[in-house]
């Protein structure tokens, strides 16, 4: 809980408490908490005693399950499926619990989803961490002293914390690459600056994605040659990021002990997934080594906690959120509505049951469409081909409709009297060149600020024109009004576009 997130749950009709001293690692005093009305409790037993919805960041220990009872809710990080002996223990409290972890990944559950907020402060501090552990610059430079070459940065897996470190990585000035199971995330890769790492290996690069967005468990023909790229970019990478995660499952393994025998002195590896025992080899869990070769090794599991502030701030954010979704009549009562996509999917116990693992959400997860199979290059000799049969075609059409309008002018000259066949004629070639003209235009061009083309397409003016001077009073008069409407529409147009353009002029 922040300050401004208690002010947020009393506009819902909850009342807010908190353990003192809870907010002074990330700059919030208890006099901030006391100026936005909420109470300070002095002990966390307190707290736990007098509170109906307890919301924390790290599962329960078992003395806080000890003070669950059916008339309380906890909603923390919980990661269920592995702590089956501490969910058992928290139902039978009868107490309901929903695990942030457990957010489903949908569309309207993007602003409660805590695991992407705190991947991304872990993505953007793992950056900053290697730069901390590096003895060089990230970007390269060119000095009185000498040339610095660039800093070469791996980052493997593109998921929330992976963008985000590729996003801080290429602010840095390293290029950088990304690799991923799943090659539809190639182009956000690429759009922020990085060069996506492809394998050769087309079966699985097709159907490395599995619902929710998430990486899938890879096919062991697929690792190997997965291994085998990292182990040709082992001695050229300065800084290697891993973020790969699967969930409920332990990490791979990604990056062996030769990998890491290969990279040269004073190189750098962050292992954001060592809490779930490391995409390295080596890594050792809450704690930085170095191995004989000179390469730091960094398995903290606290990158948010170290941006204290950063990720408390989100963290209540995503807490404010799901209150407001519990709270549908902000009265400040909650209700666990289980018919609700969010609120099922993150519930792991209710009412004495254990209800995770969660049925599949109503609705699409957030997933990166498959991308399109690129169409294929044509030789010279195709595209010749093509485009010979396509005039020939063209061509055709337009032979057919001549042939046509001819055998039409003829017939309607048998019978009509000549100072009728002599508009006609003008009238009838006046809308076949302005149909032309405004049928080969292309429509991103039918625009206000295209004025020149509406006087283009305006051609027919001329047909007017020709027959302003006719002795018939019927002519003239339609004559005159065809010239006044397309004066409409060319002066109009440039009209327009004059006073568009003033808009973009500098005062």
């Amino acid at each position: 809980m922040t300050p401004d997130s208690a002010l947020q749950l009393q506009k819902l009709g909850y009342d807010c408490i908190i353990e003192s001293g809870a907010g002074v690692a990330a700059g919030f005093a208890d006099a901030d908490y006391e100026a936005a009305g909420v109470a300070v409790a002095k002990t966390a037993a307190a707290l736990w005693k007098d509170a109906d919805i307890i919301a924390k960041v790290r599962p329960p220990t078992d003395t806080e399950v000890k003070r669950l009872n059916g008339d309380k809710t906890l909603i923390s990080f919980f990661y269920p499926a592995s702590n089956e002996a501490l969910m058992e223990a928290a139902s039978q409290k009868g107490a309901s619990v929903i695990a942030m972890d457990m957010v489903p990944r949908i569309s309207r559950a993007q602003k409660m989803d805590a695991l992407s907020s705190m991947a991304n402060i872990a993505g953007y501090r793992a950056v900053i961490e290697a730069g901390n552990n590096f003895g060089r610059f990230f970007t390269g430079q060119i000095t009185a002293a000498g040339k610095v070459p660039p800093a070469k940065v791996l980052v493997v897996g593109a998921g929330v914390a992976g963008l985000a470190a590729i996003g801080t990585s290429t602010s840095l000035g390293a290029i950088t690459y990304a690799f991923d199971v799943r090659p539809e995330v190639a182009e956000q890769v690429e759009s922020m600056g990085a060069q996506f790492v492809y394998l050769d290996f087309e079966e699985e690069q097709a159907d490395g994605s599995s619902s929710g967005g998430y990486a899938s468990v890879s096919s062991p023909e697929f690792r190997e040659a997965q291994l085998a790229k990292f182990r040709e970019l082992a001695p050229e990478v300065d800084i290697v990021i891993t973020t790969a995660l699967i969930p409920n499952r332990e990490a791979p393994e990604l990056w062996t002990e030769d990998m890491v025998k290969a990279m040269k002195p004073g190189s750098v590896i962050i292992d954001l997934a060592a809490e779930r025992g490391g995409n390295c080899k080596l890594t050792v869990k809450d704690e930085k080594i170095v191995t004989e070769n000179g390469v730091t090794i960094v398995g903290y599991t606290d990158f948010p906690s170290r941006m204290a502030t950063q990720s408390s701030t989100l963290y209540a954010t995503n807490i404010r959120h799901l209150m407001t979704d519990l709270t549908p009549e902000k009265d400040g009562v909650a209700v666990h509505d289980m018919e609700d996509d969010v609120i099922r999917g993150a519930t792991i116990a209710h009412k004495s049951e254990i209800t995770f693992p969660p049925p599949p959400p109503k609705v699409q997860a957030i997933a990166a469409a498959p991308k399109k199979e690129a169409p294929k290059e044509l030789t010279p000799e195709e595209k010749r081909a093509a485009e010979v049969a396509a005039f020939k075609a063209q061509t055709k059409q337009q032979v057919t409709l001549l042939t046509v309008g001819a055998v039409l002018l003829l017939a309607v000259g048998l019978v009509a009297p000549a100072s009728f066949m002599q508009h006609f004629i003008v009238f009838v070639l006046a809308v076949f060149v302005g149909f032309q003209v405004i049928w080969n235009v292309s429509h991103s061009l039918h625009t206000p600020l295209m004025a020149v083309t509406n006087a283009i397409s305006s051609i027919i003016i001329l047909g007017a024109l020709m027959q302003i001077g006719s002795g018939s009073f019927l002519v003239i008069l339609l004559a005159a009004l065809s010239v006044f409407m397309a004066g409409i529409n060319i002066f109009g147009g440039f009209l327009v576009t004059r006073r568009m353009l003033a808009m973009f002029q500098k005062s």
